[in-house]
């Protein structure tokens, strides 16, 4: 068992039973699901957008370097320029090579998962630059020396007396749970800081290759703000979040914000194609996109799993799972959380490290059927289960145990042969220290189903 597995199930435990933590998610995502029960009336056909959305993606990775090549002309064509970072190291390489070509000390940063995966922030703070996150969820975690809790909501582990409490010892304030002023103190503190950076830097989350844009979907502001004052832009991307057409964004912007946030549409979004062009009157004299592999190209290349790239990251899957509210996300000590996380991190991180996240799941299939893109989510975490018994990650122990069961199960008389009393000393030993902690372990019966219907009907 890897050191990441024994962590997790001692803080799955503990999380398990902090009532305090229970009581605020559960809070929390009553909300969403309130909000997204209303934002479904709007559409006519939720499925046949879902099924078309999930074609496109599909058809979409089929032809995935295809459609990078096309972003790249497009983009550069109109000044931008692209990188490409096989790993998390190269991404932040070419980051660090920018950051010391402009001689800059802060940056400014909008809401992005794929900085979060290459751990950007602590690198840049090593040396001594300053980050500040201008997502407020992002920025309360930042200042709890945190790591987002949720994709798209990064503080929903955090009530509004958390929120005060925080912006009480990190920013020397009074102490008010009033969510408006806390909000209004981050405001006026971010505000100066987009004067002053010299770099923005966000995530985007779609590339549109027929424009050679980046999408960004926001309900702050903040992201427009990172683009346009600072004078150089950084875009860092996963390369699975590329679609065909400008036109397809009619149909990806309503779905991930209907299922990430309830809302019909996100306040605001924004397309980004490039520098300041030559009467332009705002935006960025240099624009960067660093295009992420990072394992991608890695899951791209399974046939049977590659789908979890179709990926929107709109955050239902954590909201629907029983696993994830139980437990929270910052017990799966990875960057993507829930069940989209079980999935792809074992892949993105490696399958010996975190191949025990997709056995974290109840497999109730809940995940699956709120994905907007269709994501068969529990067979992929089988599939990921198979791979890791196909490779030996799991115990000596549980190798012969179940291919002792399998014996078992082939032939009933087998299962026959032994007494009732020896199965239940057997369970008892294999067992009461894992699913019998906190339960009663079922009793065998003295006689099994076979042996009772023969002897109910005479039958030797």
């Amino acid at each position: 068992m890897s050191r990441q597995a024994v962590q997790f199930a001692q803080a799955s435990e503990a999380k398990t039973f902090d009532l305090r933590h229970r009581n605020t998610i559960n809070f929390n995502i009553s909300k969403y699901d309130n909000a997204v029960g209303a934002g479904m009336v709007y559409y006519q056909d939720h499925d046949l957008a879902r099924s078309r959305a999930a074609y496109i993606k599909t058809q979409t990775l089929e032809a995935l370097d295809k459609h990078l090549l096309h972003f790249e002309e497009n983009f550069t064509k109109r000044g931008g320029k692209v990188i490409w970072a096989a790993t998390a190291q190269e991404a932040l390489a070419a980051v660090d090579k920018i950051f010391k070509e402009k001689s800059a000390r802060c940056v400014v940063k909008s809401k992005s998962m794929t900085t979060e995966e290459i751990h950007l922030n602590e690198y840049l703070e090593k040396q001594g630059l300053e980050v500040v996150e201008t997502d407020l969820g992002e920025y309360i975690v930042q200042l709890a020396g945190q790591k987002p809790y949720h994709i798209v909501t990064p503080a929903m582990h955090l009530s509004r007396k958390d929120v005060g409490e925080i912006f009480h010892q990190k920013l020397g304030i009074a102490l008010t749970d009033d969510a408006q002023a806390l909000t209004g103190i981050a405001r006026t503190l971010l505000r100066e800081k987009y004067t002053t950076a010299e770099i923005g830097i966000t995530g985007a989350n779609f590339l549109v290759a027929d424009v050679g844009g980046i999408a960004i979907t926001e309900n702050e502001g903040n992201a427009r703000l990172s683009t346009t004052f600072p004078k150089t832009h950084i875009a860092i991307v996963g390369l699975e979040k590329i679609i065909p057409s400008y036109q397809d964004l009619g149909l990806f912007w309503p779905l991930l914000s209907t299922s990430g946030t309830g809302q019909r549409m996100t306040v605001y979004n924004t397309l980004l194609t490039g520098p300041r062009q030559e009467g332009e009157p705002d935006g960025p004299e240099e624009m960067y996109v660093i295009l992420l592999d990072n394992g991608r190209t890695k899951l791209l290349a399974d046939p049977q799993k590659r789908q979890a790239l179709n990926c929107i990251r709109c955050g239902a899957c954590l909201n629907a799972c029983p696993v994830y509210k139980n437990i929270g996300g910052h017990t799966y000590e990875a960057t993507y959380s829930g069940p989209i996380g079980s999935v792809i991190t074992p892949h993105f991180e490696g399958m010996k490290q975190f191949k025990h996240l997709s056995d974290a799941s109840s497999l109730c299939g809940a995940c699956g059927s709120v994905c907007p893109v269709r994501i068969d989510i529990p067979n992929l975490l089988l599939l990921n289960r198979q791979e890791g018994v196909n490779k030996k990650l799991v115990s000596k122990v549980e190798r012969i145990g179940f291919r002792l069961w399998r014996m078992a199960m082939l032939k009933r008389r087998r299962m026959d042969s032994v007494g009732a009393g020896l199965k239940n000393t057997v369970i008892k030993r294999l067992f009461s220290k894992s699913w019998g902690k906190r339960r009663t372990l079922p009793p065998i019966a003295k006689q099994s189903f076979a042996q009772r219907w023969k002897a109910e009907r005479g039958v030797k």
